[in-house]
Parts: C-alpha cells; structure tokens; sequence
C-alpha cells in the first residue's frame, strides 16, 4: 500500500512538473495534481512519530 501512495505521488508530480513546462498550462490540472502530492505526503507522514512522542508519554505517566 506504501509502494502504491508513493507511486501515485510521484505520478502527481510529475504531470504537475510537466504542465508547468509546456506550452499550454492548465491550472485546475497543476492544482489538482499538487493536492494529490499533498494529500500522499500527509497520508505517509501520519505513520511516522513525532520526535517528542517519547518524550510525553514518559510526562504522562
């Protein structure tokens, strides 16, 4: 599931990395493409744990 989100982020990128270059720009495809990457980035980073986790879990007991 991790491979499949990171895949989708970087194919989000990439079409917003390419409408930006070309000669025509659509911006509700850039738009789109960059809440993709951002909605990923948010999904992935959720998973990981704060440095302070440790730290309020021993203040909590």
């Amino acid at each position: 599931m991790k491979f499949f989100k990171i895949l989708i982020m970087v194919l989000a990128i990439s079409v917003a990395l390419y409408q930006q270059v070309s000669e025509e720009k659509n911006i509700y495809i850039t738009v789109i493409a960059i809440a993709v990457f951002m909605f990923g980035m948010m999904q992935l980073s959720a998973k990981v744990p704060s440095k302070n986790q440790e730290k309020e879990e021993q203040d909590a007991d």
